[in-house]
């Protein structure tokens, strides 16, 4: 079957000598893994390479077999290439960060347009944008709308989030932030991309992520915690 759609790299990772196995979430058909075959090898490997960079968003074309295996390329380009993402030692550690994340979390061969033109759209935003230090914090906020998690935020007057079901709730319970940490929480829920990046100090960014991050692994199974998070955490400290 011979696929043109839009991906977005969330991991590449070095096969033997010379290949590669990029995963890919498409638009077209979800997550994809393809077969890269001699792509250190070639004259124009660095070319190659560059197009696998963490969530660089490609044109492809593909032969998708459907069984379960790794795919094949025909034809890539880059669709809109990025002027300061990888670049920037703040955007590229974010990027770095964000694609392990979402690495983690999709794990469906199923089209998911709404969550790739979210992706596609706020991957534009950073590249066009500098103050962008609560970036990630909404991005995987905003992402838990379409993986199926979203907050309910129907009791946000209420002074504890409880993190299993989702839900603000009047009691403190096991799996419930703190009073503090809830409010913090309630901070994030209200942000948007433009709204002021300063709205955390660097220790509450670090506590809203670690709550983020507990409450990916509270809704995902078998999610795992980023190797990337404490070179973020170096970078934004």
């Amino acid at each position: 079957m011979l696929v043109k759609t839009k991906a977005i790299v969330l991991s590449s990772l070095k096969f033997q000598e010379k290949s590669l196995i990029v995963k890919c979430f498409t638009l077209s058909h979800g997550l994809k893994s393809y077969f890269v075959r001699d792509a250190f090898s070639s004259r124009k490997a660095n070319q190659k390479i560059a197009y696998f960079q963490p969530l660089t968003i490609l044109e492809i074309e593909a032969v998708h077999k459907n069984k379960g295996t790794l795919e094949n390329f025909k034809e890539i380009k880059i669709a809109s290439a990025f002027h300061s993402i990888h670049s920037d030692i703040y955007k590229s550690t974010i990027v770095m960060f964000i694609s392990e994340m979402l690495h983690h979390s999709i794990h469906e061969e199923e089209t998911n347009e709404h969550l790739f033109t979210f992706l596609e759209t706020a991957l534009h935003w950073l590249d066009n944008h500098d103050e962008i230090a609560n970036f990630h914090l909404i991005l995987l906020l905003e992402t838990t709308k379409y993986l199926g998690f979203y907050p309910d935020i129907s009791d946000m007057d209420m002074p504890f989030f409880e993190m299993t079901e989702g839900i603000f709730t009047p009691f403190h319970a096991i799996s419930s932030l703190t009073e503090h940490e809830s409010n913090l929480f309630k901070k994030l829920i209200d942000l948007k991309f433009d709204n002021n990046q300063k709205i955390f100090h660097v220790i509450e960014r670090q506590i809203v992520l670690r709550i983020l991050i507990d409450y990916y692994s509270f809704h995902l199974d078998g999610f795992k915690k980023p190797k990337s998070l404490d070179v973020l955490k170096e970078v934004f400290s």
